[in-house]
């Protein structure tokens, strides 16, 4: 297994990867009206956007030449996500994610130790992310790293549903 920065030419197995998790990890939390709907190609075309226009930092973990996850990470976006640190700001761990198939073989912990080293070397003290709630399988695995829900609450409001998501924090330095 290999971690490398994400490249334009990812971006079919990001997608994949991002709508297969999807698809089974929010099963239940998530219409599934919703979850049936999305479309690796359409969600390949946005990330090669992505990929190509925004200074994003995403990383890729690989099994040879297929992408079995990957993870995004920067400054908070969020402007109620605490306290800059001493060094001038929060990081965020935008969002990852790893292909069903993939999961419980480390994938996780590799892009997620990763992220927070990156985020250490940035000079972020502190994360944050956000869970969806009833997401258990998210929460125990970031607890068990260490994050920790802070209690803080968020609403994210997209057509044909409403998602709620938990914050969880972790102090990196």
């Amino acid at each position: 297994m290999l971690l490398r920065p994400a490249t334009v030419a990812d971006a079919d197995g990001i997608a994949e990867v991002h709508v297969l998790s999807w698809q089974a990890a929010y099963r239940g939390l998530v219409p599934q009206d919703v979850l049936d709907s999305l479309s690796v190609a359409e969600r390949a075309a946005s990330w090669a956007r992505i990929l190509a226009e925004t200074p994003r930092r995403t990383l890729v973990a690989v099994d040879g030449e297929r992408v079995v996850g990957w993870a995004s990470f920067g400054d908070a976006r969020d402007a109620d996500a605490g306290e800059p640190d001493s060094r001038g700001g929060t990081g965020e761990l935008w969002g990852i994610y790893a292909h069903p198939d993939a999961w419980s073989t480390g994938v996780g912990h590799l892009l997620l130790t990763a992220v927070e080293q990156e985020l250490t070397d940035a000079g972020h003290e502190t994360a944050y992310l956000w869970v969806l709630a009833g997401n258990s399988r998210a929460a125990e695995f970031y607890e068990r790293h260490g994050w920790h829900a802070d209690g803080g609450m968020k609403t994210d409001r997209r057509p044909r549903m409403v998602l709620h998501e938990l914050r969880h924090v972790k102090r990196l330095a």
